[in-house]
């Protein structure tokens, strides 16, 4: 049998360690209590494992089954095989695919491929598919799906269990059933998804993709694009270019690649996380991190016992939390922090470093040279308000810790 489970980061589940393309055999299966589990439905994969920080992969059950579902595809099997890693973007599409298999194409859809037409469906398991240009495919059907290819078109699906697919330019696919998917390709598009376990995905330039679904995932890969997702246990993924990943739920990831992005995170034990030059992380949660690896770039944490952390040159990384770090191994950047008891570490060349009374700043000096540099010292100063003064950068100097003026 078919399915998709999901995992820790380090690919396990119940302190059960997994591997990619090895089978595993236990006695007997039991739905909840013994056996491997796994869903056939993909999206209901993160009711289980919520997106922010899980693998997923596709399985193939087999030996003893227990499926008997209530309102759910979860099955228990004693043999599993682990068959590929297939991440969230392949759990979104496996999970569009799987409702589309569910739907009733013959009995019960509406078809329309004129241009401004509309094609209406509220029936269960059924289908409204459009590929006109200026239409509107509409379905409230659960177990549903609508489908609209045509350019300034909307697809909008309200069903349970339902997918709202739209490929056309100009366009835009809604969703707010449970275990849902609103799906667009198209430029200038926007796909919008409220439903619990659900997914909205946007790969269009100039785009939008938002989700505000308890464990769920708003993905955005298009230029000029933004990626927001409210939901608990969540993620938002954006990887265009002047792009935006938001994301204000507990337990969530908000990640950003892109070149003069950002990536914000208001969540509790949350994470924000940019690659992108000349960009800038921000993470207000409690035992959060915000991290920024781009040239020119800013890493900020407001929370308690959290981290700010940037690799990027000429950049800054700043903590106002207490008992949290702020880290910066970029060359000629900056480490700030603002709450108590906390560190900032500046280590890259010239590095800069500063804090509040109580807290420490650890600093590196650097030899440098054409095509070689090596580290000569690494020294901690506590800053104690009157040798080394609060709100005040320092920098290491022939091996001083000295006022920067």
């Amino acid at each position: 049998m078919k399915g998709f489970k999901g995992f820790n980061s380090k690919l396990q589940c119940r302190n059960y360690q997994f591997e990619i393309g090895k089978e595993y055999e236990e006695q007997g299966a039991c739905r909840c209590q013994y056996g491997f589990h796994f869903c056939e439905n993909p999206l209901e994969v993160l009711v289980y494992y919520p997106p922010a920080d899980s693998r997923y992969c596709e399985v193939e059950g087999a030996g003893e089954i227990d499926a008997n579902s209530v309102g759910d595809t979860k099955v228990a099997a004693s043999k599993l095989t682990v068959k590929a890693e297939i991440g969230l973007p392949g759990l979104i599409k496996a999970g569009v695919e799987y409702i589309k298999s569910k739907v009733d194409w013959e009995n019960n859809k509406e078809t329309n491929t004129g241009d401004y037409s509309a094609a209406t469906n509220a029936g269960y398991r059924s289908a409204a598919t459009n590929t006109g240009n200026h239409s509107v495919a509409t379905n409230a059907g659960d177990q549903s799906a609508a489908t609209n290819t045509g350019n300034h078109s909307v697809a909008t699906n309200a069903g349970d269990q339902s997918a709202a697919t739209n490929t056309g330019n100009h366009s835009v696919a809604t969703t707010t059933g449970d275990r849902s998917a609103a799906t667009n390709t198209g430029d200038y598009s926007a796909a919008t998804n409220t439903g619990y376990c659900s997914a909205a995905t946007n790969t269009g330039y100039q785009s939008a993709t938002t989700n505000i679904g308890y464990r769920s995932a708003a993905t955005n890969t298009g230029n000029c694009s933004a990626s927001t997702n409210a939901g608990h246990h969540s993620a938002s993924t954006n990887t265009g270019y002047r792009s935006a990943a938001t994301n204000t739920g507990d337990r969530s990831a908000a990640t950003n690649t892109g070149y003069q992005s950002v990536a914000i995170n208001a969540g509790d034990r949350s994470a924000a996380t940019n690659t992108g030059n000349r960009s800038a992380t921000n993470n207000t949660g409690n035992r959060s991190a915000a991290t920024n690896t781009g040239y020119q770039s800013a890493s900020t944490t407001t929370g308690d016992r959290s981290a700010a952390t940037n690799t990027g040159d000429y950049s800054t990384a700043t903590s106002t939390g207490d008992y949290s770090v702020a880290t910066n191994t970029g060359n000629y950047s900056v480490a700030t922090v603002e709450g108590e008891d906390s560190i900032a570490c500046s280590l890259g060349i010239e590095g800069k470093a500063k804090g509040k009374k109580g807290c420490w700043l650890v600093l590196a000096q650097w030899e440098t040279g054409c095509g070689f540099r090596n580290l000569l010292e690494v020294k901690s100063v506590l800053v104690d308000g009157e040798i080394i003064k609060e709100d005040t950068f320092y920098t290491l100097v022939e091996g001083q810790v000295v006022e920067v003026e």
